[in-house]
Parts: C-alpha cells; sequence; structure tokens
C-alpha cells in the first residue's frame, strides 16, 4: 500500500478521533450522554494503514439499573418527606396547633365553674369553643387540599410516564430501523432512549427486559407491560371503587379495557411516593384528626345535657359534628345506606380507621378495618332484630337488607373536623347547673340524662329508695325501673343493674356494706350559683375519652409524636439512599462521564497524530517529485 494511502488512512482515523473528542466536550453538560471513544484498528488483510472500527459509547448496563432502581427509591423518599414535613409542621405549631386551643377551652370552663352566672365567663366559653371548632375545620381544610393535590399530582405523574414510555417506543422503532440502514444505531438514540428509562424510575418502579441486547421492554412490577417493542400501553387516573374522592391508577390493556391496579403494584418514584404517603401517613392523620373532633365534640355533649341552663332548661349538644361518610360500590344491589349516625353510648370503640363492609354468601356482615385488615365484630342482636349495624362507635341503616356480594366503604372519622362548629350562640344555654340533686351513699356510676329528662321529672318531684346488703330494695319513692322492669319495694337488685328514673339512668357499681345505703334524685332548681354540670364538663378534660384509651391532650400528642417519628425515620432513610444514589452515579460517571482535562488532552494528542500523518503525505509527495524529477 502506497505512503499516499497509509497518510490518508491516518488522516480519517485522526478525523473521527477528534469529531469523537469534539463531540464529547460540546456535550459535558448534556443530561444522559455517554462519552464515545474512537476504536481503531489495522487496516483489513492485504493491506497496511488504519481503520476506524467504530465509535462506542461508554455505557455499562449494569451500572445502569443499579443507579435507577437507586433513584427509584431516592425519588420516592424524597416526595414522601415533603409532604410528611407539611403535616409535621401543621400539627408541631405551638401557635396554631390544637394542644393550645384545647388547653384555652378547658380553662375557660374552670372560670365559668368559678363564676356560673358571669356573661364574661360564658362568653368565654363560647369564644373559645368556636376558636377550637373553627381551628378543627381549619386542620381538615388543609389535610383535604393535601389530599386535592395528591389527586391532581397523580394526574401530571401520569402524564408524564405515559408521554415517556411513548416516546420509549418510539426509540425502539427508530433504533430498529438504523440498525437495519447502517448496522449500528446512532448512540445519540441510545442515549436519548437510556434517559428516557432513567426519567421513567425516577416516577415509579418499573421492570426493564433488554430483547436480543437491542429492543427494550418495560413493564410493571406485576408483569402487566408498558413498553412492548414499538407499542406502548397507557396508565390513566381513576375514581377509586371505593371512593368517589379518590383518584387511583388504572392500566389500559390493548383491548381497551380499564382496570384498577392495587395501590402496592405502584411503588417507588415519586408516584409510588405520593400514594405511599397518602395512605400510611395523610389518610391516618386526617382520621385521627377527626376521630379527636368526635370524640372530644360527643363527650362534650352529652355531658351538657346533663345540664340546665340558667332558663332553667335542658343543656343541648354544645358541638356539632359532621356525621360518617359512607360509599357503595357501583355493582351493588338496591340497598343503600339510609343513614350513619355516630352512638354516643359506643363512642369509646371509635377508632382512627376507614371500615370496609361487605356481605358473605350468608348476607351476613363482614366488617373490616382498612389499617390493619382486622375484622371487626359487631352488634349481632342489632342486626338481627332492628337491621342496625352497629360497629366502631357508628350506626348504620339501609333502605333494605343488602345481599351476597354488596360493598361499602364507612369513613367514621375522615371529614369529621370538617362540621365541627358550636351549636350554641346564647350565653344564657350554657349548661353550667346540674339537671338534678343526687345524694346519697349508694355506689352508681355511668349516669346519662336523655333529651327531654328535665321535663320528664316533675317540678316537685323527688326520687329515693334504699338498698339492703342482700340488694333488697326498700323504701321506694317515685316510679323506678331496673333493667327495664318496673322496680318495686322488695325487689332484688344485683351489682351492674341499668335504673332508670324517666329520663335519667345509672348504673348500680356494687352492693352496699352490711349498714346498707340509700340514693335520691331530685330536680335542681337552676340557680344562677349552681356549677355542678361545668365541673363536670371541665374533668373531662383527664378522662380517657378518646377510644376509651386516651385523653384529649394524649391523644394529640401521641399524634404529634407519630408525625415527627415518621418524619424523622423518612429523612434518615432518605439521606442513607440518597448517599447510595450519589456513589452510584459517581461510578457511573467514572465510565461514562465526560472529563474536560482528558478530552482536551486527546484534542492535542489527535492533533499531533493528524500533523504527524499529514507529513507522511508531504513526504510522500515530495518523493513522488523527486521520482518525476529524475525521469527529466
Amino acid at each position: 500500500m502506497s505512503m499516499f494511502s497509509i497518510g490518508l488512512s491516518g488522516l480519517n482515523a485522526a478525523q473521527n478521533s477528534l469529531n469523537t473528542a469534539s463531540n464529547n466536550i460540546s456535550n459535558v453538560n448534556t443530561p444522559g450522554y455517554n462519552r464515545e471513544i474512537t476504536k481503531l484498528g489495522e487496516g483489513s488483510a492485504g493491506t497496511s494503514g488504519v481503520q476506524v472500527n467504530d465509535i462506542e459509547r461508554q455505557f455499562n448496563q449494569y451500572v445502569a439499573d443499579q443507579l435507577n432502581s437507586a433513584k427509584t427509591q431516592s425519588s420516592a423518599l424524597e416526595t414522601y418527606s415533603e409532604q410528611v414535613t407539611q403535616i409535621d409542621n401543621l400539627l408541631a405549631d405551638r401557635d396554631a396547633g390544637l394542644s393550645p386551643l384545647m388547653q384555652n377551652f378547658f380553662s375557660s370552663l374552670e372560670d365559668l365553674a368559678s363564676s356560673p352566672s358571669d356573661p364574661a365567663a360564658r362568653q368565654g366559653v363560647l369564644g373559645n369553643a368556636e376558636t377550637l371548632s373553627a381551628q378543627f375545620r381549619s386542620f381538615d381544610s388543609y389535610l383535604q387540599d393535601m389530599q386535592s393535590n395528591i389527586n391532581n399530582q397523580l394526574d401530571d405523574e401520569v402524564t408524564q410516564i405515559n408521554n415517556t414510555t411513548e416516546q420509549v417506543a418510539g426509540l425502539n422503532k427508530e433504533i430498529a430501523l438504523a440498525r437495519a440502514r447502517n448496522g449500528e444505531a446512532p448512540n445519540s438514540l441510545l442515549n436519548q432512549r437510556d434517559k428516557l428509562v432513567s426519567d421513567l424510575n425516577e416516577r415509579m418502579d418499573l421492570r426493564l427486559n433488554v430483547q436480543d441486547g437491542k429492543t427494550y421492554n418495560i413493564s410493571l412490577p406485576n408483569g402487566q407491560p408498558l413498553v412492548t417493542g414499538t407499542d406502548s400501553f397507557e396508565l390513566e387516573t381513576m375514581e377509586a371503587e371505593n371512593d368517589p374522592q379518590r383518584k387511583v391508577i388504572g392500566y389500559r390493556d390493548g383491548g381497551g379495557n380499564l382496570s384498577q391496579l392495587e395501590e402496592d403494584v405502584v411503588t417507588g418514584g415519586s408516584l409510588g411516593g405520593l400514594m405511599t404517603f397518602r395512605q400510611e401517613a395523610l389518610d391516618k392523620t386526617q382520621n385521627q384528626i377527626g376521630q379527636l373532633a368526635v370524640s372530644l365534640s360527643s363527650a362534650m355533649n352529652e355531658q351538657h345535657k346533663q345540664g340546665v341552663d340558667l332558663n332553667g332548661d335542658q343543656g343541648e349538644d354544645l358541638f356539632n359534628i359532621r356525621a360518617p361518610q359512607t360509599y357503595g360500590h357501583d355493582d351493588n344491589s338496591d340497598a343503600t345506606i339510609e343513614s350513619a349516625e355516630f352512638d354516643p353510648s359506643r363512642i369509646d370503640e371509635l377508632r382512627a380507621t376507614d371500615y370496609s363492609v361487605s356481605f358473605d354468601d350468608n348476607d351476613d356482615p363482614v366488617i373490616t378495618r382498612k389499617d390493619n385488615g382486622q375484622v371487626v365484630e359487631y352488634d349481632q342482636d342489632a342486626w338481627a332484630e332492628d337491621d342496625q349495624l352497629k360497629f366502631g362507635g357508628v350506626t348504620l341503616e339501609f333502605s333494605q337488607p343488602p345481599i351476597a356480594g354488596d360493598e361499602y366503604e364507612i369513613q367514621p372519622v375522615r371529614r369529621a373536623g370538617a362540621g365541627m362548629d358550636t351549636n350554641i350562640t346564647d350565653l344564657d344555654k350554657i349548661a353550667a347547673g346540674s339537671l338534678a340533686d343526687m345524694e346519697g351513699d349508694l355506689a352508681i356510676g355511668d349516669v346519662s340524662m336523655a333529651e327531654g329528662a328535665l321535663s320528664a321529672l316533675p317540678e316537685d318531684g323527688e326520687y329515693s329508695l334504699s338498698v339492703a346488703e342482700d340488694g333488697t330494695v326498700s323504701e321506694l319513692e317515685g316510679a323506678m325501673t331496673v333493667n327495664g322492669e318496673a322496680l318495686a319495694d322488695g325487689d332484688t337488685l344485683e351489682a351492674g343493674d341499668r335504673i332508670a328514673i324517666d329520663g335519667v339512668e345509672f348504673t348500680l357499681d356494687e352492693l352496699p356494706d352490711a349498714d346498707g345505703a340509700t340514693f335520691s334524685i331530685s330536680l335542681s332548681d337552676a340557680n344562677s350559683g349552681d356549677n355542678s354540670n361545668a365541673l363536670a364538663m371541665q374533668d373531662l378534660q383527664s378522662e380517657d375519652i378518646v377510644g376509651g384509651s386516651a385523653t384529649v391532650s394524649g391523644a394529640y400528642g401521641s399524634m404529634v409524636s407519630d408525625v415527627g417519628n415518621r418524619t424523622n425515620i423518612t429523612q434518615v432513610n432518605l439521606e442513607a439512599r440518597q448517599g447510595l444514589t450519589d456513589q452510584l452515579t459517581e461510578v457511573q460517571q467514572s465510565e461514562s462521564g465526560v472529563n474536560l482535562d482528558e478530552e482536551a488532552a486527546n484534542l492535542i494528542r489527535y492533533q499531533q497524530y493528524y500533523q504527524a500523518n499529514a507529513r507522511v503525505i508531504d513526504t510522500a509527495g515530495t518523493l513522488m517529485d523527486t521520482i518525476l524529477n529524475l525521469r527529466g
């Protein structure tokens, strides 16, 4: 082979090498770009010189897969952390939180007990009650806005995912055509496709399968495909089957059928982070706020109705509260839930969770807690006798008996805070006094005053009885019942019996000692100095009225602590995962990233290489001229 040909091959190799180095330098800041190197080899058999074998892309599929997986987890934790921090800041605010407002409310009841007829003290109770209920509504509004924002973000995420999968399918087609034309795909197309796969993994956890080392197929963790060759399949947001206010992710298959994905299928990435946050933190906090609102309102209402106001009337509800939310599945029978109410007598069963109610093959209800999957017991007598489904502190009534396969979603306290407000505006209607005077040494408990009990008692009425050591009743004055049956002298009582006097009921806690015991009740005169019921309402501050196991302050403190711990754990996990992501990024960049110093050195090296080959051609020309001159 002549020196001219050898030199020209060297010039071509040098030119390609210079172009590659220049391309690397120009793309140093291009996201997803992988450094290229020129692969040189000896000329083909029977020739001399050099040839360009390939412009090789520095890409490691294993490292890319590891980095994408790390990005998926980091993105999910980052999204979760951003959202849960908002709740943490809301609850932990010492000025705007519920804790100081609850304290102010109970302090105002203490002031009322000190001066039950003082208009300023009464105004203080109503003012603090209004402020407290307004803050409950504000908290619910904030959390509900977060629910709405998550719905909107799900829409955005799904749109971006669908656009990206469509682009990946399009690049699969372009790359296949390029391979058919040139034998190799342009590195730029491969870079674009790998960048899109990386972007997808930042939005949700996906599975990548490289078919025949060329075509990218992408699927969900459960195997449903999103990209198969040149075809792409779409995700869609849709109303949840059991809650029209909640958006979930649906999958549309090749036949155009849309099906709801289980929430545990959508994990990782910003999309999975949003859904996990909603399920683990947002729903729980909203239910806890609602449980606190219902428990406080119900306890205060029941106690307030056991008092008498300055007009001599029985106390009304102090707070209004929103009724439980219920939803029926679209494919249910004609049986609908006509009413859902809280049951004050079972309010200690109220829990911060939603429930799923389904009916088995025997048309019997099966009630399942949504937070832990446990099956909940219900009042079978109430269901069999009155068609009332009583469980978890709520009572449901149906338009007609449900049948096997019917399903309902019950959210007792999810939005309860939204409907909490004060029911009283007239200062004189605060029932600070006791409805009736109770005296005696009989051990009684669980006293309740039914609505209208005050009018049921005659104005000059006085009821009394004596109970001996063996439970025998004597000296009975006034009509009473025990466990629903008329009570008379000579009857025998037992511990646990429920005694009723018109609208007043109480439980006999224990039988008296050998000396016996007495009990009497008479109508209160509703005098302005009576503070008995104000003291009783104030005492609710220290009673376990939330779930039967916590005070209102204790329940709120536990909620704040739970969210704070969740926030801290998420932040720690995020920092650890981000550290791993950064390490893998460094590994990937060390192999695929552009180093400007190295490329600058390559430019000088290939420039010298080019000049040397040009010198070879110049020398060949000089020799040729010399030879030609010799012939002359």
